[in-house]
């Protein structure tokens, strides 16, 4: 199998100094890229464009999460912070352009057709989320569905390219490493209040808390004593820390029954590495699975 190189491989098109001085860029979906990387390695026929696929995925996503970090707020900003926002604006729009220049360089028309539909069709997913957060019209478990599918959607696009059982597990484990990913993000977010607004805890917390809980903690997100005393009332962490290892290990299970046991090994690498590698989760869910 092909040594997973993605990251490598795209920092000639992220690294550049201008970018680095003045702003700062997501991190690279490493799961799910890893993920797609193996199921395109295990089918013959997709071997050879596997990094190709892999890379122009990575720089798609990069893109949209990019513009996803580029604040609306109609307010007074600093020279730095406008040449900030200014440059993620230029460095997402570049992002996204850059597939299409590989893709057609190596005559993967039909492959430019599906990511564009793809990254549409996660724009509608992004603004149908927004409007029912504006409106208030969803649940915790809403959300992280909607985040789950936002999240998987342009990876979605490989259920048509990929065959017989690879096809068939694909959807399921994709949604499961997407949902490991959301999940883990959801409990770093925990670290500061200030993240917390609209997140899986405000939800929840909007959900379960008393009529004056939830009025106060629509004018008290930046009050981290309020917001921590709540978290810990309706014992948020722990039950993310619960879903989490949930989720992990129904990935787990369905790579089992691949019947692979390469397949089976890198995917409980790429589990292990959403449950173990960010700081303050080993100590929770340090079980053996």
């Amino acid at each position: 199998m092909k040594t997973y190189r993605i990251p490598e491989i795209a920092q000639k098109y992220v690294e550049y100094d201008m970018i680095k001085a003045h702003t700062a860029l997501p991190d690279l979906p490493d799961a799910r890229l890893r993920l797609l990387h193996v199921f395109l390695n295990e089918q013959q026929s997709l071997k050879s464009n596997s990094e190709l696929y892999t890379l122009v995925v990575s720089l798609v996503q990069l893109g949209m999460d990019t513009h996803d970090l580029i604040d609306t707020e109609q307010e007074q900003r600093s020279e730095p912070e406008m040449r900030s926002r200014q440059l993620k604006v230029l460095a997402g729009d570049y992002f996204s352009a850059t597939f299409y220049q590989l893709l057609a360089q190596a005559g993967q028309i039909d492959m430019i057709s599906k990511i564009s539909s793809a990254v549409s069709e996660v724009n509608r997913l992004k603004v149908n989320l927004y409007v029912r957060m504006r409106q208030l019209k969803i649940t915790a478990e809403d959300y992280l569905s909607c985040t789950v599918q936002i999240r998987s959607t342009l990876f979605h696009i490989f259920s048509g390219v990929l065959e017989g059982t690879l096809a068939q597990a694909w959807s399921e484990i994709l949604l499961g490493v997407s949902r490991c990913e959301v999940l883990r993000e959801e409990l770093a977010r925990l670290e500061s209040s200030a993240r917390l607004d609209k997140s899986w805890a405000y939800w929840h917390l909007m959900q379960e808390g008393t009529d004056d809980e939830r009025q106060q903690l629509s004018s008290r997100m930046q009050d981290a004593a309020f917001v921590n005393s709540l978290a810990q009332k309706y014992k948020v962490r722990s039950q993310l820390t619960t879903k989490l290892k949930q989720s992990a290990d129904a990935v787990v299970a369905l790579a089992g029954e691949l019947e692979s046991d390469k397949l089976l090994g890198e995917l409980t690498s790429i589990v292990d590495a959403l449950l173990y590698e960010k700081p303050g989760y080993t100590p929770a869910l340090n079980e053996t699975r």
